[in-house]
């Protein structure tokens, strides 16, 4: 059995605020991604600044960067064999209305509004990942996951605790 890879999966100001929008969170489960860390946060403007440094001096920046700070994002680590490629592939093109017609059932096409509001973020590769869940879980160690926690998390037991929106370990 394959190890688990972890991803970052942030849910955007607009789709926390709807619960509309917000059932969609739901196709974390039914992909059967394991939730391993969850928060819900407020963003200032200088850590969304630090976050999407990568574009500054882009036109779409400042429009980023204030939406971003808009209102709570949720924050989820989520584990599955191929997470990066499996979430983004739920969320679909970065353009929402590309979405819209190349894959209409993708989060995205489904419930973006533009692409900045773009419903959710996914890493793009297991580097950005690492950076991304260090970024906003710095207590999180991936060493110590893959040693106390990975296989676990893989095998099981685990339980999903709907409160915390976060899979715990089942004890037996």
């Amino acid at each position: 059995m394959q190890k688990l890879e972890l991803t970052l999966a942030i849910i955007k100001p607009h789709a926390v605020s709807n619960p509309v929008v917000r059932t969609f969170i739901r196709n974390i489960l039914k992909n059967k991604f394991i939730v391993v860390k969850t928060k819900r946060v407020t963003l200032d403007t200088d850590t969304a600044c630090k976050f999407y440094e990568e574009h500054a001096g882009k036109f779409f920046f400042k429009r980023l960067t204030t939406f971003m700070t808009s209102g709570c994002i949720d924050l989820h680590v989520l584990g599955h064999v191929n997470a990066i490629q499996m979430w983004r592939q739920c969320l679909g093109p970065t353009s929402v209305y590309k979405g819209q017609f190349q894959d209409p059932y993708c989060l995205r096409g489904m419930f973006g509004i533009s692409d900045t509001r773009n419903v959710a973020h996914g890493s793009d590769s297991q580097d950005s990942a690492e950076r991304e869940i260090k970024f906003f879980f710095p207590e999180f160690s991936f060493y110590q996951w893959r040693i106390d926690d990975e296989e676990w998390f893989r095998k099981g037991p685990i339980t999903f605790n709907d409160h915390f929106f976060q899979h715990v370990k089942k004890l037996a």
